[in-house]
């Protein structure tokens, strides 16, 4: 699996994987309205058994295929991005 890595230009720090390349609409509004706008940085393979900085393979794989996108917030955050209600029914 890849994900296609974009650094929000607003947010300091804060990252969105994407399981296809500029497939913004998968981030909901309100989410996308806070970080955009998003510049591309990485194309990574996510095989098992790979190391990210500061992700959970797994964790964002599962993202990936149950939301479609994985929100990677600066370091000392203690709120899980992936539990907020972003107006989806995901």
């Amino acid at each position: 699996m890849h994900a296609y890595v974009y650094k929000s230009l607003r947010k300091a720090d804060t990252y969105v994987y994407l399981a296809e390349r500029e497939d913004f609409g998968r981030l909901p509004e309100p989410l996308r309205a806070q970080l955009e706008p998003l510049r591309f940085v990485l194309d990574v393979a996510l095989v098992p058994g790979r190391k990210l900085a500061r992700e959970d393979v797994e964790a964002v794989r599962e993202n990936l295929v149950m939301r479609g996108f994985h929100l990677q917030l600066p370091p000392g955050t203690d709120v899980d991005p992936m539990t907020q209600d972003w107006g989806t029914d995901a």
